[in-house]
């Protein structure tokens, strides 16, 4: 069996305890990170758009950090949303977080409901490769 390692941040220990998923996993020199929505960490969620699309990426940065990686790691983004007219929005968003060259290969999909809960607006995953000269053993 692989060598796998759950990566939970400070302040996400509720989505590993009682929602029951990973906020990330480590197998080797690769994170996978779990789709991050835009909700603080006590669950709650996020109302403005602009705002639930920014705390959807600082989500996704606090569980990299944990992890040993950064931002300028991903190399591939997958997100959903509700709205596709969102784009434009959650672009600019995007570009305050994910400006190192070259960006992430990225996929954008339309999705009826998102995190099990109406309300939610997008939905970010990633993947992450820690750079060789920093991979150390999870």
């Amino acid at each position: 069996m692989t060598d796998r390692q759950a990566i939970v941040p400070p302040g996400m220990e509720a989505v590993y305890e009682q929602i029951g998923y990973a906020p990330a996993i480590r197998v080797g020199n690769t994170v996978y990170v779990s789709g991050q929505i835009g909700r603080k960490p006590d669950l709650q969620l996020v109302e403005d758009r602009e705002a639930q699309i920014t705390q959807a990426f600082a989500n996704l940065q606090l569980v990299l950090e944990a992890a040993g990686v950064s931002l300028a790691d991903v190399v591939d983004l997958t997100s959903f949303h509700t709205d596709m007219r969102d784009l434009p929005l959650f672009m600019q968003v995007r570009n305050r977080f994910l400006h190192s060259h070259p960006l992430p290969a990225w996929t954008a999909v339309g999705a009826h409901m998102l995190g099990g809960a109406p309300g939610y607006i997008v939905e970010i995953k990633a993947i992450a490769v820690i750079p060789a000269h920093e991979a150390k053993p999870g």
